[in-house]
């Protein structure tokens, strides 16, 4: 779920009435950036260094880097004032800094996962989406306190207000559905649903004169398993105009621009007269300028492109139009850009790289979609799995149908895949190399034939990508923050005991039996449903722990609930005994299960000596 993109616009005769201004309006639209609405602060968020970074205009100095926790994500300055709130995603807090004196002045915790946050343009309130359980929460700045919280959908990312700041509209993040809610009541207006095939919708911004919304988002052709046919860069166009139907448009970016294909739009900002969207793609490191085009047909029309150091993630355009920056995330800089000629006019590092040079290269492959890890830039690796996460899709793959799991944990419960016909995340060389990516790959000469090879050590590339991708780490449940609750420590004894059966296979630290040195295959009758299965009918056994936010579940995909999987998935008792159970128990087990994990589990797998894979083979073991 995710939108947003903050922009400081000039105030033209359509919003208000009068004529054009030099007053710059407040950014009402999140991003991974934000300018001052004087014009002479930038401030950006550092997801890996846990730190955001205040840059004074247009000296391109910075000032300060303030650590402020794990995973910051969107930021904001409060009106016209130089405070500024950044979501905290990994701690589950919203903190406001100072941006002259560069400190946390107050924090405020949420429920989980504060993704997107604007404020208002007076700075009387900030609004803010929680992508888990998908709410937008209130907040009052003078009080430090949550004012509401309203329920928005699934996976609710981005965020921004309308321009007369009645409505407060978000976008889901993997279905790219956008809902604008009143920013008074929280009661929803209007929904613009696109089709199925829309994902990864992680911002939105709106114009600053016309009745339109712009979505950056990514569409997963989930019956197609080659690359050239499965992802596609879009940009949504919205009509928000009352009396029309909620129509919504896309504009497909690899084709705008002839056959120059670009991959993953990450966000996308408007000049401040809104002709002009700039749009980076965080795959094949571009920029493209488009004409925005007041048809309510084309919408767009290409400009010009810019190609971009690695994983570009944020775009933002001063005041006065005249420059924009972007925000180089794994060069970990910010670098300015001349609006009429395109010519890079400066640049500035926002941080040390925090990453070791092996972690480092492997983040870059795993974000790329050019060479060598992909030979006609469709696709990247975080094109289903965007920062350890799970795209929410399930795939036609040439096996079967094949839900896409999260990588949290990943380096501790091999092997990998539904089939577990990968035990190392070397043989994804294969995948590379395949239809799939269709790159010339990491490693020289001949790989592995079987997959039961080792194909560790073949390259530091190899190594590099696998380095970063088992260094996924897992993070508490929201439902335990307090503890267990009564109803979830009565799902816990069921779970144990042997009247379920559930930890026969779901137990140890991970909740799985799946490990590198004693891999377990099941038939739990979960794949009689899918005709297209050729591998067979045994899975492997995926961990519990974060289940609570990575539905839908079972490699089919079918069961859209917790619930869904211990009842009507489970008709004859085989994916454990539970059809004694009475629904008050269904409910108890389900609460257990979304507390997964409660504590840490990591200390309890290393007391158990549980392997741990970072870039090296697997060891081998009585599952060989």
């Amino acid at each position: 779920m995710e939108f947003g993109n903050r922009l400081s616009v000039f105030v033209t005769a359509v919003c208000f009435g009068v004529g054009l201004t030099s007053i710059a309006q407040a950014a009402t639209s999140n991003s991974l950036m934000d300018i001052s609405t004087d014009g002479t602060l930038l401030a950006c968020s550092n997801r890996d260094s846990g730190s955001v970074t205040i840059v004074s205009l247009p000296s391109l100095e910075v000032l300060h880097e303030v650590e402020v926790g794990h995973h910051p994500e969107g930021v904001t300055f409060l009106g016209e004032s130089h405070d500024l709130a950044v979501a905290v995603y990994g701690d589950d807090v919203i903190r406001c800094l100072n941006a002259d004196a560069g400190e946390v002045v107050w924090s405020l915790d949420v429920y989980d996962e504060p993704y997107g946050v604007v404020s208002t343009t007076d700075g009387s309130r900030l609004f803010a989406t929680l992508e888990y359980p998908g709410q937008v929460i209130a907040i009052d700045p003078a009080t430090h306190a949550i004012s509401a919280t309203w329920e928005a959908g699934k996976h609710v990312r981005g965020i921004c207000l309308s321009k007369d700041e009645s409505q407060v509209i978000v976008t889901e993040y993997v279905t790219g559905i956008a809902r604008s809610l009143d920013s008074q009541s929280g009661s929803v207006i209007r929904e613009w649903a696109g089709t199925a095939q829309d994902s990864l919708a992680r911002q939105i911004i709106a114009h600053p004169s016309l009745d339109k919304l712009y979505i950056p988002h990514q569409r997963s052709r989930t019956s197609v398993s080659h690359g050239s046919g499965s992802i596609f860069p879009y940009v949504a166009i919205l009509d928000t105009r009352p009396e029309t139907d909620p129509v919504r448009k896309r504009v497909q970016m690899d084709s705008i621009n002839g056959t120059y294909v670009v991959a993953n739009p990450w966000e996308v900002a408007l000049s401040p007269e809104g002709d002009t969207l700039y749009v980076v793609f965080s795959g094949t490191d571009d920029l493209f300028t488009c004409k925005v085009l007041d048809d309510n047909y084309r919408e767009l029309r290409f400009g010009r492109v810019i190609e971009l150091g690695a994983n570009p993630r944020a775009v933002r355009v001063a005041a006065d139009g005249e420059t924009f920056y972007v925000y180089e995330a794994l060069d970990f800089r910010i670098s300015a850009f001349d609006a009429d000629s395109l010519r890079k006019v400066g640049e500035v590092a926002v941080c040390e790289c925090p990453l070791t040079e092996e972690i480092l290269l492997g983040k870059r492959l795993f974000y790329t979609a050019r060479s060598p890890m992909s030979a006609r830039r469709w696709i990247s690796c975080s094109s289903c799995h965007p920062d350890g996460d799970a795209d929410g899709q399930t795939w036609q793959q040439p096996e079967g149908l094949r839900q896409t799991q999260p990588l949290f944990g990943l380096g501790w419960t091999h092997p990998l895949h539904w089939s577990a016909d990968r035990d190392e995340v070397q043989d994804f060389e294969h995948t590379i190399r395949g239809l799939l990516m269709q790159g010339r790959g990491l490693a020289r000469g001949d790989i592995s034939e079987s997959l039961e090879g080792f194909n560790s050590g073949l390259s530091d590339e190899l190594d590099a990508l696998a380095a970063y991708t088992n260094s996924h780490q897992f993070s508490l449940s929201p439902h335990a923050k307090g503890g267990l609750s009564e109803a979830a420590e009565r799902g816990r004894e069921l779970f144990f005991a042997s009247s379920t059966g559930c930890a026969d296979c779901h137990g140890g630290p991970c909740y799985s039996d799946s490990r590198p040195d004693w891999g377990r295959m099941h038939d739990v009758g979960t794949g009689a449903s899918d005709a297209s299965e050729l591998i067979g009918t045994e899975y492997d056994t995926p961990t519990l722990l974060g289940i609570y936010r990575s539905a839908p579940y079972l490699h089919t995909g079918e069961a859209v609930t917790l619930e869904d999987v211990l009842t009507t998935m489970n008709p004859n008792d085989r994916h454990g005994h539970t059809s004694q159970l009475t629904s008050d128990e269904v409910q108890d087990l389900a609460e257990f299960l979304r507390s997964l994990p409660y504590e840490d589990p990591v200390p309890a797998a290393e007391a158990e000596n549980w392997p741990l894979i970072t870039s090296g083979p697997p060891p081998r073991g009585e599952g060989e």
